[in-house]
């Protein structure tokens, strides 16, 4: 458990995720020794493919370091919140509130949720200088143990330490503390998922070259500038700071190209009608001598293979251009999609009359980054808000239709299946509104929300403070509950989800530490420790996020002769001492699985709650009953 972690993040080094990427798809690439080999990379990459080192790169104080926390699991323990969960509003919910660190929160997540979330929303603090931004971090490195981490000189080192431990502010310190919260949301997102992030012009720049390295920069669908607020007069050199920006990010091009694993049906019938997209001949009448800079090959950047360009009729787009259109979707070449025949690159356009169509089935690539005035400002994100407290507790929360009006421009609606969306800065919570008023609005949806949210406590003397709250996340739980009955209040028949359930994201307690480290697992003697010290039901909700089953599956108990286990899917989990795990428990266990619909193949044990002897007595049971079921397989798994 938390000591394993510990074990497992000191020998982890910056580029380890990476490599191990490369391990499973390119095998062949590896030496004997475990060293990438580059030249054999290149002769497994298709036939006219180059890679070049012609690039400025993206650098900055702390990168290295960032990619390191990519590879670094959490410590931190998940604390069900028993007596809210426990309420009727809730008991079934499958909406998630985390209270604690969103980075803790995304290593979590990313263990029963990779793949699987549609749509992210974030409002990461912008770095203004007066938002109150600083980093500061947990991890506690000597410059030497840092340099040899990263691979830098022990100067280097000091300096991202000084960055990370001062509170800086920097520009470097923000993407720093932005790369890994990045990363593991890419790893969250289904493939055709897209991420939404709100920034304003102090990191602008800084994060379009940031989610460029991160989502590709091909999977970026564009910019939506957000007029927050009418102009004002009395600003520096006149110019009226009126507008924020949202970057949007895809995970894959099957956002780009408004096709997931639901609506690909429909392509494959060449004369569907409500496809939103259409081809068009990308050449024009024009000749080479007419238009010399569109008489070029062009280049399939996924796979090499060249189209030259035809003397008589060059290309629509010239050497400059190509790119642009590209990144945008704008072009299609052979072999994209298999419902396409085509032998040449073509254009992807949009009809006027399909553009309102197409955005509401698949997505915001179909439409203008213009976005309607009914999105709102940010009085009307006030408004919301003080609307449910009937007071000003929260400062300048952006407006719920803006939210609303992404989430339903790139969701496909479908009843059947659920879709995740998750806002790991979620402040005031104005996202869990926004799924809910989408839910309760149009039948078509299945929205569930993941909120994550640190607990900042506000200022003594804040209007929050005064009204009895102490920490952001209280206010974001207050405002979900508040939603939810001014929903059931105008809408008395709604049967949707308007619960949620609350974790609390914590660290093993100190001296439960000292006393880890102390155990000697090759002993029967009991350490003075046990799972009663973290909560039985804390270890076993984060390993059954661990172990892919999230946050709102329940596991099963088992009564082995007196012995309480916990069964959920592939695991069977023992984590109470094993002072009443006796003779008749194993032969209880033995019994479940000569039963049936009781396979699991994996025993997880506390390490902690069960002695040398026990462990060993259990292994030589299993080992016995796998011999007379030789299409059995028992995993036994001890964790510290």
């Amino acid at each position: 458990m938390v000591k394993d972690i510990i074990s497992q993040n000191a020998a982890v080094q910056a580029g380890d995720k990476e490599l191990a990427a490369l391990k499973q798809i390119f095998p062949q690439c590896f030496t004997a020794e475990g060293s990438f080999d580059i030249e054999r990379f290149r002769q497994a990459l298709p036939e006219g493919l180059s890679l070049t080192d012609e690039t400025s790169g993206f650098n900055f104080l702390g990168k290295s370091y960032a990619h390191m926390l990519c590879n670094m699991d959490t410590t931190t323990l998940v604390r069900p919140d028993a007596e809210h969960n426990a309420k009727p509003e809730n008991c079934n919910s499958r909406n998630v509130y985390i209270s604690g660190d969103n980075l803790d929160a995304l290593q979590h997540l990313v263990k029963s949720y990779s793949g699987k979330v549609k749509v992210i929303y974030i409002d990461p603090p912008y770095n203004t200088g007066t938002d109150g931004f600083v980093y500061n971090d947990k991890f506690r490195f000597t410059p030497e143990e840092l340099a040899a981490k990263l691979g830098v000189d022990t100067d280097r080192a000091r300096r991202i330490l000084s960055m990370t431990r001062r509170g800086s502010a920097s520009h470097a310190a923000w993407l720093t503390f932005m790369l890994p919260r990045l990363s593991f949301a890419r790893d969250l997102l289904t493939p055709d998922g897209v991420i939404f992030i709100s920034i304003d012009d102090h990191e602008q720049s800084n994060l379009k070259a940031l989610c460029d390295e991160v989502f590709g920069e091909t999977n970026f669908v564009g910019t939506f500038p957000w007029r927050k607020r009418t102009a004002k007069s009395d600003v520096p050199f006149g110019v009226s700071q009126d507008y924020e920006w949202i970057l949007a990010y895809a995970k894959t091009d099957k956002f780009l190209a408004g096709i997931d694993g639901k609506e690909r049906k429909y392509y494959e019938t060449a004369d569907y009608p409500d496809r939103p997209w259409r081809i068009h001949d990308m050449t024009t009448q024009k000749s080479a001598v007419e238009r010399p800079n569109s008489y070029f090959t062009l280049v399939n950047p996924k796979n090499g293979k060249e189209y030259p360009a035809n003397p008589k009729r060059t290309w629509c787009v010239t050497t400059d251009t190509f790119e642009d259109y590209y990144r945008r979707g704008k072009i299609v070449f052979p072999g994209d999609y298999d419902f396409l025949n085509i032998d040449q690159p073509v254009f992807r356009y949009w009809k006027a009359d399909d553009i309102q169509k197409a955005g509401e089935r698949y997505g915001l690539f179909a439409v203008s980054t213009m976005l309607p005035k009914d999105v709102g400002m940010s009085q009307d994100g006030t408004k919301d808000f003080d609307e449910l407290f009937n007071a000003k507790l929260f400062g300048f929360p952006k407006p719920v239709s803006l939210i609303r009006h992404f989430i339903d421009a790139a969701v496909v609606k479908d009843k059947d299946e659920p879709t995740i969306v998750l806002d790991f800065f979620s402040g005031s919570a104005t996202t869990a509104q926004a799924v809910m008023e989408l839910n309760n609005a149009d039948d078509g949806y299945n929205l569930e929300f993941i909120l994550v949210q640190w607990q900042e406590a506000f200022k003594p003397d804040s209007e929050a403070a005064k009204a009895g709250y102490n920490t952001i996340d209280q206010i974001g739980m207050e405002r979900i509950k508040r939603a939810a009955q001014k929903i059931k209040a105008s809408n008395s028949l709604f049967s949707g989800d308007l619960g949620f359930k609350h974790f609390t994201l914590e660290e093993a307690p100190e001296n439960a530490l000292l006393k880890m480290e102390k155990f000697d697992p090759t002993s029967d003697a009991f350490p003075d420790l046990s799972a009663e010290d973290f909560g039985v039901d804390t270890v076993l909700r984060t390993w059954l996020v661990r172990d892919g089953y999230g946050l709102t599956a329940e596991a099963e108990e088992i009564d082995l002769a007196g012995y309480k286990a916990f069964y959920k899917g592939n695991h069977l989990y023992f984590i109470l001492s094993d002072h009443s795990f006796c003779a008749d428990s194993l032969v209880a266990l033995m019994d479940k699985y000569n039963g049936e619909a009781f396979s699991p193949q994996n025993i997880v044990i506390f390490g902690y709650s069960f002695g040398f002897t026990h462990r060993e007595e259990l292994q030589k049971n299993l080992r016995t009953l796998k011999d007379g079921n030789k299409s059995l397989t028992v995993n036994i798994d001890v964790r510290y």
